[in-house]
């Protein structure tokens, strides 16, 4: 079992990126398209994180032309080069798949006032 963590060990980021859920997020991900790179962003409200070590795991949801989009970036995946917090968000919930029924004004966060 020590085997185990120390090789998740490895993978793990030094400094994760300090979000939380409600929260308007940008991903900056690298995608590989054959041999080129680039960088491309998805701008959402954090609605959900899931797990904890190696498999953390959190989900960002976008409308897009009408049209929810939901995406689920691993956190720790070399893949995902940044996470910049656009907004602070104020929510009660741990899991906001409520705003899946909403849409326009009703599917907004409030803002934390800090």
């Amino acid at each position: 079992m020590d085997l185990m963590k120390t090789l998740t060990n490895e993978q793990l980021k030094e400094n994760p990126p300090k979000f939380n859920i409600g929260d308007t997020v940008r991903v900056h991900n690298r995608i590989k398209e054959g041999e080129r790179q680039r960088i491309q962003m998805f701008e959402g409200t954090v609605i959900a994180k899931k797990n904890g070590g190696i498999s953390e795991t959190f989900t960002v949801r976008r409308i897009s032309y009408g049209v929810g989009v939901e995406k689920t970036f691993p956190l720790h995946s070399p893949n995902v080069e940044a996470v910049d917090v656009i907004r602070k968000g104020r929510v009660r919930r741990a899991k906001l798949y409520y705003l899946r029924d909403r849409v326009g004004k009703a599917a907004k966060v409030k803002e934390a006032i800090q």
